[in-house]
C-alpha cells in the first residue's frame, strides 16, 4: 500500500496551464503504475491518465490527449500531470492512484487500490 498527497491546483483561465504532482510515499511505491483520475460535480469519475513503472508505457483519455503530459520521477517519489490548453470543462476534482503492475491491463485504466485526497482544478472562460 502506498500513500499518495496531490498538490498543484488551483484557479486559472482558460488556455493556461498548471502542473499536477502526487507525492508517493509507503512500500514498492517504484514499481507502481500510477495515474491520474478527475471527477467534476454531478459527474462520475473520469480516467484521465496513466504511466507504467518504468515510464514506458502511458495511456491518457480521449478528452485530454494532446493537452495533458504525464511523467514520473522515481528518485523523488512524484508523478506529474501537466495540463496545458486548460478548458472550463476540465474543472474537476483530479485524484492521484496507484496500483501494483500485476493488477492492471496493458491499457493501464485500472483497478488502482491505492487513491489520493483530490486537488481541486478550476478553469474559468
Amino acid at each position: 500500500q502506498v500513500q499518495l498527497v496531490e498538490s498543484g491546483g488551483g484557479l486559472v483561465q482558460a488556455g493556461g496551464s498548471l502542473r499536477l504532482s502526487c507525492a508517493v510515499s509507503g512500500r514498492g511505491l517504484i514499481t507502481h503504475v500510477m495515474a491520474w483520475f478527475r471527477q467534476a460535480p454531478g459527474k462520475e469519475r473520469e480516467f484521465v491518465s496513466a504511466i507504467s513503472w518504468s515510464g514506458d508505457n502511458t495511456q491518457y483519455g480521449d478528452s485530454v490527449k494532446g493537452r495533458f503530459t504525464i511523467s514520473r520521477d522515481n528518485a523523488k517519489n512524484t508523478v506529474y500531470l501537466q495540463m496545458n490548453s486548460l478548458k472550463p470543462e476540465d474543472t474537476a476534482v483530479y485524484y492521484c492512484a496507484g496500483a501494483l503492475p500485476w493488477t492492471v491491463g496493458p491499457d493501464l485504466r485500472g483497478p488502482f487500490g491505492s487513491w489520493g485526497q483530490g486537488t481541486q482544478v478550476t478553469v474559468s472562460s
